[in-house]
């Protein structure tokens, strides 16, 4: 089966709405390619080698959370930027980025997903545009969820404060937003959190943890991101009877 460009578009900003979100570059179609799609290739960024790969995987399309265009960049189309836009335009390839939508969808985005990796039953509930998840969870400290972090997503995370002032502080609130959230830390600290999951650590985050109490995991940007893009694009692609498949390109980020 195949659909059209422009109705694989519609169905992609039917799910994830992407006008309710102020964001940092466009969202939905940043690339255009052919007009009838028959293959969705998904992943997390659109690095050249996810380009090259899903030009082998004869891809119509490809759905991404990170995509070419962003707030403040320069404009010109030279060096990198120039010849990953080559590699879609010379193959044809339709390229869809999501980057806030796709974090917020509540059931297919990057952090309702990864609440389905660590197992924790939350919703969104705090931070900037409401993108912070939080869940009850029983762990014994902060260490105990470090190990379960690592355990679900094949990383091991960076692990500041939860001590407090004992050695072992249970773990009963768990907040969460995946990528580069460590902003929302002071967010999830008043909202009542004893631990919180994001991708990266900034210098100020680690001295908050100590000060107050409340653990800190980076479990890595990509590594916290991998799970949106596959899930909503599969979703997609079973609704409109495409076929599809998830590109994992590593990145130690």
């Amino acid at each position: 089966m195949s659909t059209t460009r422009q109705e694989l578009l519609a169905h992609f900003d039917g799910l994830l709405q992407p006008e309710r979100f102020k964001d940092y570059g466009p969202n939905g179609l940043q690339v255009e390619g052919r007009g009838e799609i028959r293959r969705i290739v998904s992943g997390v960024t659109a690095s050249r080698a996810l380009i090259e790969a899903a030009i082998e995987a004869q891809a119509d399309a490809i759905f991404v959370h990170h995509g070419l265009f962003w707030r403040g960049m320069d404009g010109r189309i030279t060096g990198w930027l120039k010849e990953r836009i080559r590699l879609l335009l010379a193959h044809d390839i339709n390229l869809f980025a999501y980057h806030l939508p796709l974090d917020a969808h509540p059931q297919w985005g990057n952090n309702a997903q990864l609440g389905v990796q660590l197992g924790l039953e939350g919703q969104a509930t705090f931070g900037e545009q409401n993108l912070g998840w939080m869940a009850a969870a029983e762990f014994a400290d902060a260490a105990a969820l470090g190990r379960h972090v690592q355990q679900a997503l094949g990383r091991t995370p960076v692990c500041v404060g939860g001590e407090r002032l004992r050695p072992i502080h249970p773990i009963r609130r768990i907040a969460w937003c995946t990528g580069g959230a460590q902003g929302f830390f002071e967010a999830a600290i008043a909202a009542g959190a004893d631990a919180f999951i994001t991708g990266e650590i900034s210098e100020p985050q680690a001295h908050l943890a100590r000060e107050t109490g409340v653990a800190f995991l980076a479990a890595g940007h990509h590594a916290t991101e991998r799970y949106g893009a596959p899930a909503l694009a599969g979703q997609v692609a079973l609704e409109l009877g495409l076929e599809h498949r998830f590109i994992e390109i590593d990145n130690p980020a």
